[in-house]
């Protein structure tokens, strides 16, 4: 590192501050480009239940993107649709499905720690903040149940609909398979997730106008994404 980042003047911080970025995030590339095959397939596995865990832990929160209000947790979600396309490009349908498969066993343990965890009783210490935790942490069965199987039942759906774009295009258009394979799992996440979590008898076309605003925003997420999924592939491929 720049003996320069050592130096006590306070003014010097920004400057620090660009040193120390520089610095890590040439470790990281350096250390990403030196993975081999198996590494890189335990690095895309930790990254996707990372993003399943974030979408599932802060996705309790609401916040508003372009008037649209919908869970934080859309930054995340969206990686796991890109990953899986990554994985299948290069290594085919059988081991993206693997991934899910993972994720889903992952997000089922989460489920029973969080439930296990928020009915335990807290100590005295803890007595004032225990509602606070609840509330973060003790979402409804009906929508994590709604969470597990539209999670479970679009990533296959992604990883197959990817399989029959590549069948018939081959290696070309990338772009198009993926935000093609992206857009038909995403609806049918999106759909499946809000009938099942907030659908009642006589909501229908409630439940129907909250679809197409979230699913388009997911939409937006995954054209922006479409470079990485063209890097990840480029580097998943390398020896």
């Amino acid at each position: 590192m720049d003996p320069d980042f050592c130096q006590n003047d306070a003014s010097s911080f920004p400057a620090k501050a660009e040193l120390f970025t520089k610095y890590f995030r040439s470790l990281m590339f350096s250390s990403l480009s030196k993975l081999d095959s198996t590494q890189k397939l335990d690095f895309l596995l930790a990254l996707y239940v990372m993003a399943l865990i974030s979408a599932e832990l802060l996705g309790t929160k609401i916040t508003t993107i372009a008037g649209i209000s919908a869970s934080v947790g859309i930054f995340a979600l969206p990686v796991t649709f890109t990953i899986n396309d990554i994985v299948a490009e290069v290594y085919g349908k059988e081991r993206a499905s693997s991934f899910v498969k993972s994720g889903f066993a992952i997000l089922v343990i989460l489920f029973a720690l969080t439930i296990g965890c928020t009915l335990l009783p807290p100590a005295i210490r803890f007595a004032s903040m225990n509602e606070a935790y609840s509330q973060v942490f003790a979402q409804s069965a009906r929508i994590i149940a709604a969470s597990l199987t539209s999670f479970y039942i679009s990533e296959m759906f992604d990883v197959y609909v990817y399989k029959k774009l590549l069948e018939k295009f081959g290696r070309q258009k990338l772009w198009f398979r993926n935000n093609a394979s992206n857009f038909a799992s995403q609806l049918f996440d999106t759909t499946l997730f809000m009938m099942l979590a907030f659908y009642m008898p006589g909501n229908f076309w409630f439940v129907v106008s909250l679809i197409w605003p979230y699913y388009l925003l997911k939409c937006a997420f995954s054209v922006a994404e479409t470079p990485f999924t063209y890097l990840g592939v480029k580097w998943l491929k390398q020896s």
